[in-house]
């Protein structure tokens, strides 16, 4: 059975960093079409973040470009979040999605919250 576990959030200070990451079993990463990040805010619907295809080509919301990064690594089937810059407006839970051939894979998981906050 595949599942990813969303991990590596926590409180920080606006303009400071974290790495999130996504550990994805029951599947190799090889195999997947896609992978991306989205966050849910109190009271608003879930967005999309990042996303990265299988061919390594990236695209990302307008209010993330130039601060955050989507990456990912073949041996630990793994996919990560690099976020530096942050914001108090980037507070959400984040949460991590795999596709294979453009299908979802998993249902939503549990996330990961990130809070900025001085």
């Amino acid at each position: 059975q595949v599942h990813v576990v969303e991990s590596g959030g926590g409180l920080v200070q606006p303009g400071g960093s974290l790495r999130l990451s996504c550990a994805v079993s029951g599947v190799s990463i090889f195999e997947l079409s896609a992978m991306a990040w989205y966050r849910q805010a109190p009271g608003k619907e879930r967005d999309l973040v990042a996303a990265m295809a299988s061919g390594a080509s990236t695209n990302y919301a307008d209010s993330v470009k130039g601060r955050f990064t989507i990456s990912r690594d073949n041996a630990k089937n793994t996919v990560y979040l690099q976020m530096n810059s942050l914001k108090p407006e980037d507070t959400a839970v984040y949460y991590c999605k795999i596709y294979k051939d453009a299908v979802p894979v998993t249902s939503w998981g549990q996330g990961t919250q990130v809070t900025v906050s001085s």
